[in-house]
């Protein structure tokens, strides 16, 4: 019987790139998006994976949201906690709706996500779960405390939770991409994104199927015995 795998942002981007990938594996996918139906109605309509709208940040939504994908392809095997949002900004300018709308939203709907699916996976003796971090979590940046707070936060929730899956089956691990070749990436002024391929080794952003490829490693029937583990792929930007 197919895996079925809930993918949040998932209609864009390197969610987008892991929800086909996982598709690709023989896995039934449900992405998850927050706004934009246009994109996400387009998304569906190329790839054939269905698209469900809510807001990871909302608890509630998450809940509802996973039961209405368990009633329409069966339960939950594979999460990946790939949504998240910016709101850059220095701490001197920084409000505290900016702060708490990223931590929210990128560290929260781990949480949310995850506890909509921990103990199903747990019961049935297994469950891979993927929370998608950041090289700005590992080494910090400039402007962005927020995000790199919600992000390293995402690290240490990885280890916690592994050990509590560890013995039931489900595997709990992250990634922490570096720059990728996204519309996240693409907003970021061009004189300052040329600084920052200056400074990674392979001389190039990534790209988003080099993340889903981990991915696919992380959540496959065979890698049981990888857990609590940080995949870094960031092109040697920063080893870790």
């Amino acid at each position: 019987m197919a895996r079925v795998a809930v993918v949040t942002g998932g209609t864009r981007g390197i969610g987008e790139a892991i929800s086909i990938a996982l598709k690709d594996m023989g896995m039934k996918v449900a992405a998850t998006y927050a706004g934009n139906d246009e994109r996400a109605r387009a998304f569906s309509e190329r790839t054939g994976i269905h698209a469900y709208k809510w807001d990871v940040a909302d608890y509630d939504a998450c809940q509802e949201g996973v039961k209405q994908v368990e009633a329409d392809l069966g339960p939950v095997d594979v999460l990946v906690n790939n949504a998240g949002i910016t709101r850059d900004s220095t701490m001197k300018r920084q409000s505290h709706e900016q702060w708490q709308d990223v931590i929210d939203t990128n560290l929260g709907g781990c949480f949310n996500m995850a506890k909509a699916v921990f103990e199903g996976m747990q019961s049935r003796g297994y469950g891979r779960i993927v929370n998608i971090g950041s090289i700005n979590g590992q080494a910090g940046q400039y402007g962005q405390v927020n995000y790199a707070a919600a992000k390293s936060g995402i690290h240490g929730f990885t280890k916690a939770l592994a050990q509590e899956g560890a013995r039931a089956g489900v595997t709990v691990n992250a990634i922490a991409p570096g720059y990728i070749d996204t519309d996240m990436v693409a907003a970021v002024p061009a004189e300052v994104l040329g600084k920052i391929i200056a400074k990674i080794p392979v001389n190039r952003l990534g790209k988003a199927d080099e993340i889903a490829r981990g991915v696919s490693f992380l959540v496959a029937d065979d890698a049981g015995f990888v857990t609590g583990s940080t995949l870094s792929i960031n092109g040697g930007q920063h080893m870790y």
